[in-house]
């Protein structure tokens, strides 16, 4: 199969809040897309405004450049090597480019297992959330060769604002990832104990927002999760469940590395208790439940809570 730099075709597995948003976005520069998910209704959801889409990562064999977007190690395995898996089924030469959080032992070894299958890979984690997918303005930490970068152009340009090139091994955009979902999940929870805080000294929540967002304590997730509390809607952009796993993989890679992460690891105490107290489906900002249970405080209610047990 010759690989057409300029009009690749291209499969996106995972059609999610992430990969949903990057399919449509890809789409509408013109791209010779097909999305992959297992769940119907997310098929259909990329039907509907125009893509096409099939069920199993096998039927995209004749794609020139695989996307992976979705949610652990384990669903990269099974996409590319279980039984109706894509790898196998790749003409030589062609690109996978693995965007899922995932340990970064386990992206070198998954670039090793692709090469020795004359396969590409850009190890490409992203950040930035469903909205900024959607509108094609990704930060992409991406490692990967010339050629896999080459292959990977016209992707890189319609699903992200940044694309940072941090090298060519596989493991290097991975391990960027882990540091800034380590920032990230302990932004969250920190941003939680706040606000717990204002509420139980009395303070008008919305008065807490308003004042931190204007002062130094202010952080990008405190500005941005703060008002799911405030409105008392904790739909999951990313979920509470996300938290769990990533700060386990900081976690986990810090014992790899025998390197302590002591804030980390209260942060992920926090998302596990929220996650026990069943809230792992919810938006990651529920972490705030596990104080309103533990101080009973009082938190902004509204109609379209995601559900789940309250506190």
């Amino acid at each position: 199969m010759s690989h057409s730099i300029e009009s690749p075709c291209i499969g996106v597995i995972g059609l999610g809040a992430m990969g949903q948003g990057t399919a449509l976005a890809l789409l509408e520069r013109g791209l010779n897309v097909t999305g992959c998910d297992i769940a119907a209704h997310a098929r259909q959801a990329f039907e509907v405004e125009g893509g096409r889409s099939v069920a199993m990562p096998s039927e995209l064999a004749a794609c020139d450049v695989v996307v992976v977007l979705v949610v652990n190690a384990e669903q990269v395995e099974a996409v590319l090597f279980g039984e109706r898996g894509v790898a196998a089924q790749l003409a030589p030469g062609s690109l996978v480019i693995q965007c899922a959080t995932v340990a970064p032992s386990y992206a070198r070894e998954l670039g090793a297992r692709l090469e020795s299958m004359e396969l590409a890979m850009l190890d490409a984690p992203v950040s930035g959330g469903a909205a900024k997918a959607r509108n094609g303005e990704l930060s992409v930490m991406a490692s990967g060769t010339p050629t896999a970068f080459d292959l990977a152009a016209p992707v890189l340009d319609a699903m992200a604002a940044t694309v940072h090139r941090l090298g060519e091994a596989a493991g290097v955009g991975s391990s960027m990832k882990l540091v800034n979902q380590l920032l990230a999940g302990v932004h969250i929870a920190t941003a939680a104990e706040a606000m717990a805080l204002g509420i139980r000294l009395g303070l008008d929540p919305h008065s807490v927002y308003e004042v931190i967002t204007h002062s130094a304590g202010n952080s990008w997730m405190f500005e941005n999760r703060v008002p799911h509390i405030l409105n008392g809607d904790y739909a999951p952009l990313s979920a509470v469940d996300i938290f769990v796993k990533d700060l386990n993989l900081v976690h986990e890679t810090g014992r790899e590395l025998a390197m302590s992460t002591p804030v980390a690891a209260s942060a992920l105490q926090q998302f596990t208790a929220a996650k026990g107290a069943g809230f792992g489906r919810q938006d990651d900002s529920a972490v705030i439940k596990v104080y309103q249970r533990l101080s009973g405080i009082e938190l902004p209610e509204a109609a379209n809570d995601a559900g789940g047990p309250k506190a």
